[in-house]
């Protein structure tokens, strides 16, 4: 059989082999050499994105599951199983990011014996190795159907409700503690991003990019997987959306308000740009196309909205974990090529990864695979085009 290259293929191999040289340097080398952290700044994108943001945008697992399952909502169900996928690919990636950062992964097992229960991070820890647990098992009836295991997957589906209760709950509780893990640095991150409701702001941001998440996997898995839009469950989601995006927003300039922060959102820094950048990608641009139901009716108005919301939260969380921690620690982060090339392969194996699990999994029922697609606005078809790009 032939080899074709495309473009994106061609990509994908330069970001694998950038990522296994910078691999290869972080554990024949250390930290020192692989990365610009310092004692005075110890996380960078191995954490800031990799970590806080690989949770957030794995949200939509426990978001859609218990629409599912615990809320019944059936109408939901056609678009469960890629959004599990996400998920699930999203867990086990943030473990493989964790082995980059942590100075001795080999060590990565000592929460399971040396407990800590004071401690947040000992708790994200734990929340974080049990969720992946339990998505592997919401994952597990995907694989044994393509192998027609009946009776595991009989087991599987009856304690299918228990399990998303429970990750549901871990999934809440480490959500929200990612955002504590910052509470115990009031004097060195910035006013604009340390708040006691970090921790509530953390819990309903990934809400928001669990739903806009689900609208964008949709839309790139009807482009590139040949599967029918599920346009109805979308809209739907995008109404839901802006009601969060809409609590989100309140609770964000009520709590700036009460703290005397928002006079320096009006104070020209480098703060400040970052800052109404965050706003801007979350809350303004979505709101106000969400907002109109000719955009929010269609598909392309939708993939439109999810994106900025996607890249508004991603900007949110690299400011609380990167740019809200610079000036206190007196020097401005640039991480290295070798940081960005390790977390350009993980993304890029997450993608390859669902790609193959679209091909040989039964990821979308076959009766989806099997119906006309759904004719789309001239609009909606042009931006789905270049969704990919």
């Amino acid at each position: 059989m032939k080899l074709k290259f495309t473009f994106w293929k061609l990509v994908f191999l330069f970001l694998m082999a950038a990522g296994f040289y910078a691999t290869v340097v972080r554990f024949t080398q250390g930290l020192g050499r692989s990365t610009n952290l310092s004692d005075q700044f110890p996380w960078g994108i191995w954490i800031g994105f990799d970590v806080l943001c690989g949770v957030m945008l794995a949200a939509g697992g426990f978001t859609l599951t218990a629409a599912v399952h615990i809320l019944n909502i059936k109408r939901l169900h056609p678009i469960i199983r890629p959004t599990i996928l996400t998920a699930f690919l999203g867990y086990v990636l943030v473990c493989v990011a964790l082995m980059f950062d942590l100075g001795r992964p080999y060590n990565i097992w000592h929460p399971l014996i040396m407990r800590n229960p004071h401690s947040v991070m000992f708790e994200v820890a734990y929340c974080v190795m049990l969720y992946t647990a339990v998505l592997s098992l919401e994952f597990s009836p995907i694989v044994l159907e393509r192998f027609n295991l009946q009776k595991p997957l009989k087991i599987i589906r009856a304690v299918l409700i228990p399990l998303v209760i429970g990750g549901v709950i871990l999934s809440t509780l480490h959500q929200s503690s990612l955002g504590t893990l910052y509470l115990i640095m009031p004097e060195k991150l910035h006013p604009f991003w340390y708040t006691p409701l970090l921790p509530i702001f953390f819990f309903i941001s990934a809400i928001a990019v669990g739903l806009a998440m689900t609208i964008f996997e949709s839309s790139m898995s009807a482009k590139h997987f040949g599967q029918q839009l599920e346009l109805p469950i979308l809209q739907e989601l995008g109404r839901v959306l802006v009601v969060v995006l809409s609590v989100y927003g309140i609770l964000r300039f009520e709590d700036l308000l009460h703290r005397g922060a928002l006079k320096l959102a009006f104070q020209p820094g480098y703060e400040m740009y970052l800052f109404w950048l965050e706003i801007a990608l979350s809350l303004i641009a979505p709101l106000i196309l969400l907002s109109q139901r000719k955009v929010r009716s269609t598909a392309g108005g939708l993939y439109v909205a999810a994106v900025l919301v996607v890249l508004g939260f991603i900007t949110n969380r690299l400011n609380v974990s990167i740019t809200g921690l610079e000036s206190s620690a007196g020097m401005h982060y640039v991480p290295k090529w070798t940081e960005i090339a390790v977390t350009g392969a993980i993304i890029a194996a997450g993608f390859a990864l669902f790609g193959m699990a679209a091909k040989y999994l039964p990821i979308f029922p076959a009766e989806e695979k099997q119906a006309a697609p759904q004719r789309l606005p001239v609009a909606a078809d042009r931006v789905l085009s270049h969704a990919g790009d």
